[in-house]
């Protein structure tokens, strides 16, 4: 029954591998090609009402974010070889390898938009990017509901490293409030002038209170003992 479980992870993470393999060769294929066609300074940064306020070369502005990605991508494949909790991230490892093909979509999206935008179509950056955060972030919380203790991945601090009940409770909490950004970022398309702060605002200020909490669970832990 075992060996049958960890057939079918094998089987997801390998699958998972196929994916992010395809976006990265997919991305570099696209900047090829658009490469000859994009003009020499390429819009490359928006301010937070979505108009344009910085410009890159046409290398870096067609090649950074495939460059980006694939060093991202190495980073995760190497951190659980690397992790001393190696065996815990294991135990959430499919989720870990969903939130790799998650973030390397999310960056593959923006690299289409910033091609599409420098061909001459023209929109609302910040409205378009909002889908897409709220995407990510919600499967952060998926992420961090499900993820054990270690060194890379999740809430990471002196009181979560600390305790076991601890990262639990804070990440249940961490989880949750993750999801609740992502419901919070797609109420900004409606304003998309403000699209930045719905975007920016809750992820800063619930992560703040995620590691404010992770502090007084961890002192009523160890006032229990």
């Amino acid at each position: 029954m075992e060996n049958d479980k960890q057939k079918k992870i094998n089987l997801k993470i390998n699958k998972s591998r196929i994916i992010v393999v395809f976006i990265l060769l997919f991305s570099f294929i696209l900047a090829l090609f658009c490469y000859p066609l994009m003009p020499e300074r390429m819009a490359s940064h928006w301010n937070i009402k979505g108009e344009v306020n910085g410009y890159m070369s046409k290398f870096w502005g067609v090649f950074l974010i495939p460059i980006i990605s694939l060093f991202s991508l190495l980073i995760f494949l190497l951190i659980p070889k690397i992790d001393p909790l190696k065996t815990n991230i294991e135990k959430f490892r499919k989720y870990f390898d969903g939130f790799i093909v998650i973030f390397l979509l999310f960056l593959f999206y923006v690299f289409l938009l910033t091609i599409l935008w420098n061909f001459g179509f023209e929109f609302n950056m910040n409205r378009f990017l909002l889908p897409a955060f709220g995407i990510l972030f919600y499967y952060c919380g998926i992420l961090i509901e499900n993820s054990k203790r270690n060194w890379f991945i999740g809430i990471r601090t002196p009181w979560t490293m600390s305790n076991e009940k601890v990262w639990e409770k804070t990440h249940r909490l961490g989880g949750k409030l993750f999801k609740i950004a992502a419901l919070i970022v797609l109420i900004g398309i409606i304003f998309p002038n403000y699209a930045f702060y719905f975007a920016l605002i809750p992820a800063i200020s619930f992560a703040l209170y995620a590691v404010v909490y992770s502090y007084f669970v961890y002192r009523k832990e160890t006032r229990n003992r």
